[in-house]
């Protein structure tokens, strides 16, 4: 994958988690008559969802970039 598309998944799923927190936030609100609480503390999860799924997402482009040493065996022999 490109690292436009990369980029735009990333900010992709960082927007739709904090979406949908806001949604559920807003939906309590309005069910329970308690605004503005619900939405602030699903604006906060959203955030840690999206954020937690920036750095997973990050990890896994770190561990699958390939190995820049060579054979990567540690002992600099390129076989």
């Amino acid at each position: 994958m490109s690292g436009f598309g990369m980029a735009f998944r990333i900010g992709t799923e960082l927007v739709a988690a904090l979406a949908v927190g806001l949604v559920i936030g807003l939906s309590l609100d309005r069910w329970l008559d308690t605004a503005p609480w619900f939405l602030v503390v699903f604006f906060f999860l959203g955030a840690a969802a999206g954020i937690l799924n920036v750095y997973r997402t990050a990890s896994g482009l770190v561990s699958a970039a390939p190995d820049q040493e060579g054979s990567g065996d540690g002992n600099g022999d390129v076989s």
